[in-house]
């Protein structure tokens, strides 16, 4: 298992995906997480789900946005792939997943949120900043979920 700074953060799709519009209602409020989390200095991550993530929500339409092209899609991805850390989605990823999916009794979409606590606790990334607090609190304390 990988480990991280204690202090380390997992930002989570939708920070990112509403920083990066400037039409959304939560823009100045995702820009806010993004420069405290620089600020202070905290080592950021994300994974390579969330990269996936984000091209599907900003090349569809939003109800804050138009659909950006394919091009400009993943110039924002290659962005913040050299922006933060990233976690692989490996086999260790995948064994932690499974056994959250059996514990917490996931189902569904929920499935993408188990994933990325699998991916946080094979990490050791504790924190989750979020702008959707409520679809993760099943998963505490395994995870700490702040609203970003």
């Amino acid at each position: 298992m990988v480990t991280t700074a204690a202090d380390a953060v997992f930002l989570d799709t939708g920070v990112l995906v509403h920083a990066s519009a400037t039409g959304s209602p939560f823009f100045q409020r995702a820009r806010d997480v993004l420069r405290r989390v620089e600020k202070t200095g905290t080592a950021a991550w994300i994974s390579r789900q969330v990269l996936r993530e984000f091209l599907a929500v900003v090349t569809r339409p939003q109800t804050f946005s138009a659909p950006v092209p394919p091009e400009v899609a993943a110039e924002g991805a290659a962005a913040l792939e050299a922006r933060f850390s990233v976690a692989e989605d490996g086999p260790a990823v995948t064994t932690c997943l499974l056994e959250i999916i059996v514990r917490y009794g996931v189902r569904g979409r929920q499935t993408h949120d188990a994933n990325i606590v699998a991916t946080m606790m094979t990490y050791g990334i504790g924190r989750l900043l979020t702008l959707n607090p409520a679809d993760f609190p099943r998963f505490e304390p395994a995870v700490v979920v702040e609203a970003g």
